[in-house]
């Protein structure tokens, strides 16, 4: 055995996968740390404020409201609506808000 050149199928649990031990892929690192990302325009300011502000009263107020909604017939009746008129109503309106949103935020992004 001496002299002989081990290859992986020789190998013990070595398989035929047509590779040669020298060929594989080896990662070497950047010898320098990435740098770190910098502020841009894209803070989330008053606009990322009034998104986060329509999504909670999409998905917590309005639901939360619908749940109450047989307790409030009082004044779902002084608003002139009827309960059921008021239960398909009430998830339009975070629709028509989010759609609004949406699209204001598409035409501001486009702008700049």
């Amino acid at each position: 055995m001496t002299g002989e050149r081990v290859t992986a199928s020789d190998a013990p649990g070595g398989g035929d996968d047509g590779e040669d031990s020298d060929d594989r892929y080896v990662h070497q690192p950047r010898s320098s740390p990435p740098t770190q990302a910098t502020p841009t325009d894209s803070d989330f300011g008053w606009h990322g404020w009034l998104l986060v502000g329509v999504i909670i009263f999409a998905f917590l107020v309005v639901p939360i409201a619908l749940l109450y909604l047989p307790q409030a017939q009082s004044l779902v009746r002084s608003i002139g609506l009827t309960l059921r008129d008021a239960y398909l109503v009430l998830p339009l309106v975070p629709a028509f808000l989010l759609g609004t949103v949406a699209v204001w935020a598409a035409v501001r992004a486009r702008s700049s």
